[in-house]
């Protein structure tokens, strides 16, 4: 349930933790491959220089993804937390980037006009999952995971 749920849900929110300990919060797209996710810095606009997350990978690699549901019906309600390892992972020949990039252009069509990638060289933070929690409101919230693929 969970493997069909990861491919299909458009959005998560990723926590790292900056300098100094304090939590560091974006929402991300992810694909998965190979048993870890995946999460591109693509060709959305940002902010000039290293990305906030990156940095705080590259000195800590604990995070955690969030993907959650909110409806005002609060029966529906549902989240689902994966606490991780995450790495740095750069260039088109490291490890699982080809089957990552795959993956991520399979699952957002935005990537034919969007660049995958920021700078053309790929980059991509991989987290191996080493914990995952859930809650749902309702057996019926539960069903949800397989019934949307948006938000």
């Amino acid at each position: 349930m969970i493997e069909r749920l990861l491919e299909r849900w458009p959005v998560a929110r990723l926590a790292t933790l900056a300098e100094g300990g304090a939590p560091a919060l974006v929402p991300v797209v992810f694909a998965a491959a190979g048993g870890r996710l995946w999460l591109p810095v693509d060709g959305k606009p940002k902010r000039g220089g290293e990305l906030a997350r990156v940095a705080n990978v590259r000195r800590d690699p604990r995070v955690a993804l969030l993907l959650d549901r909110y409806e005002a019906d609060w029966s529906a309600l549902w989240w689902l937390r994966i606490d991780g390892a995450a790495e740095v992972v750069a260039g088109a020949t490291a490890p699982g980037v080809a089957d990552a990039a795959a993956a991520l252009r399979r699952k957002y069509p935005q990537y034919a006009a969007t660049p995958l990638f920021r700078s053309g060289e790929p980059l991509l933070l991989a987290v191996e999952p080493r914990r995952i929690t859930s809650w749902a409101a309702s057996e019926a919230a539960t069903g949800t995971f397989f019934k949307s693929s948006n938000r």
